[in-house]
């Protein structure tokens, strides 16, 4: 049996777990803690980053202990440490990574610095035991790709927002309405109640041949919509959140259903393909509903993990360590000398765009 201490805190989210190789191969998640800094950003509608990074500095040693009593294990039980090195907020990185090689300095364990990313990328793997090549959408605040994942660290990059990740445009909604923080579930409780047909909201980039995705422009034809029709009644803001998540919903469905049929082209031989949804905004229930007739009708299997692992948390980035670990590529990169990375996109041979882990001289 093999056993990873994960360590997370990329945002506003302090998590350790303990997740082990079993004998038989299959993955256990022994210990999964998360300690979940809402209540500090809830004023603000949104993470500060120096909150955040002090946060981590005082609940992480807590939670680390927790998650090593959960598991039963002492941490010299434990084969290999691995923590998040990016991308994120850099102050939290920094805790997170210091924490992480303290540990493995005193313990004497290996070291894995891991790609947040990579974490949503391969729980599919923790759940499901997917297997190589698979489609991924990874939907979060931060981040909107589409990737081939081809093995452990070979990603291809196939598509990325070009301006704004679907997560910024859900808080971004959220906040113009003055709904709670966070910003995605307020949203969707919201539309609930509301008619999506009300307001004619763009589907952007709908019909163009580039698989590209875009939401700066709905995020502003939703403010122009609340402007006009100032002050808004509580019909008024679930009628916007309703058809504004019902614009994100028909663009996801058109830009995936591109890649659903790139996917089919390049793999002919793959009898059964898999889309796997990742990420915060994996969470929501609509893009998931939609996703998986999407894939039903494309003849794909729809792959969504359950949704306290597609938030931010750290059994994703002990079971990617312990991926790396099996796969042998704990290299150079990893260990004592690696540094916090604020952006660190998975597939470095694509263009710089936002949404992509780093930001070009142009969105």
């Amino acid at each position: 049996m093999t056993r990873v201490l994960g360590i997370e805190t990329s945002c506003d989210e302090t998590a350790a777990a303990v997740v082990a190789l079993l004998p038989d191969g299959s993955a256990a998640i022994q210990s999964s803690v998360v300690f979940s800094q809402i209540g500090e950003h809830a004023a603000f509608g949104g993470v500060v980053p120096e909150i955040a990074a002090r946060a981590h500095v005082e609940a992480l040693d807590g939670v680390i202990e927790a998650a090593l009593l959960d598991a039963g294990v002492e941490l010299d039980a434990v084969d290999a440490i691995a923590a998040t090195a990016g991308p994120g907020l850099i102050g939290g990185l920094i805790v997170g990574l210091t924490t992480a090689k303290a540990l493995a300095a005193v313990s004497g364990k290996p070291l894995l610095a891991v790609n947040h990313l990579e974490g949503h990328a391969l729980t599919a793997r923790l759940t499901n035991d997917l297997a190589f090549p698979y489609l991924l959408l990874l939907v979060s605040g931060g981040h909107t790709q589409i990737l081939l994942v081809r093995g452990v660290g070979i990603y291809e990059r196939w598509a990325t927002t070009i301006d704004d990740a679907l997560g910024e445009a859900f808080d971004k909604t959220a906040k113009l309405l003055g709904l709670p923080y966070p910003g995605g579930p307020s949203v969707e409780k919201e539309a609930r109640n509301g008619d999506p047909r009300r307001f004619d909201f763009p589907r952007p980039l709908k019909g163009e041949a580039r698989p590209e995705l875009s939401f700066s422009g709905l995020k502003t034809a939703v403010r122009q919509a609340a402007t006009a029709i100032q002050p808004l009644t509580a019909a008024d803001s679930a009628d916007i959140c309703a058809s504004f998540q019902q614009a994100v919903v028909d663009t996801l469905e058109e830009r995936v259903g591109r890649s659903l049929s790139r996917f089919r082209d390049e793999f002919p031989s793959i009898a059964r393909s898999s889309l796997v949804v990742a990420g915060g905004v994996a969470a929501n229930t609509a893009i998931r509903a939609k996703l998986e007739q999407l894939c039903r009708q494309k003849g794909f299997d729809f792959v969504a993990p359950p949704l306290s692992l597609c938030t931010d948390n750290a059994a994703m980035i002990a079971w990617a360590g312990l991926e790396r670990l099996r796969a042998g590529l704990s290299g150079s990169e990893d260990g004592m000398t690696a540094v916090p990375r604020s952006r660190w996109p998975l597939d470095e041979t694509a263009a710089p765009l936002i949404g992509a882990g780093r930001r070009g001289a142009k969105a």
